[in-house]
């Protein structure tokens, strides 16, 4: 028997479970992927460092599980790319640029995505999970 919702309060991390394993299934996300996405929807932009101090996740492992294959996803974009100079002559003569790290930001794509859990997660949006 259930208690009464009065005394409760809010119950729906209960289907955080099932709108995980719904998302994962449905769009080419990983778990720790998506947990990554809902850890930084709301910063602007980070840069690997940034994402592996606030994460607690080593650098180059945070790397190469998760932004590289967010990247190829199309769930990040360099925000910021050290490497692509915007004119020739930046190119060839402010070696400075060069000392700016890569930052990374989170596509609409993923936005929208974080958007739809958070739906499924407080029940407006049904959840699908595979049988």
């Amino acid at each position: 028997m259930m208690e009464d919702s009065d005394k409760i309060g809010r119950t729906y991390l209960k289907y955080s479970r099932l709108v995980m394993r719904d998302m994962s299934t449905h769009y080419e996300i990983n778990e720790s992927q998506m947990n990554f996405l809902l850890f930084f929807y709301d910063y602007r932009f980070f840069t690997l460092d940034k994402a592996s101090e606030d994460y607690f996740y080593s650098k180059k492992k945070i790397g190469e599980r998760i932004i590289y294959p967010l990247l190829n996803l199309g769930y990040i974009y360099k925000y910021y790319d050290k490497l692509a100079p915007s004119t020739y002559e930046e190119a060839v003569f402010r070696e400075s640029k060069m000392t700016y790290r890569v930052r990374y930001a989170i596509t609409q794509k993923a936005r929208l995505l974080v958007q739809r859990y958070y739906r499924k997660l407080e029940g407006e949006e049904q959840i699908n999970v595979p049988t």
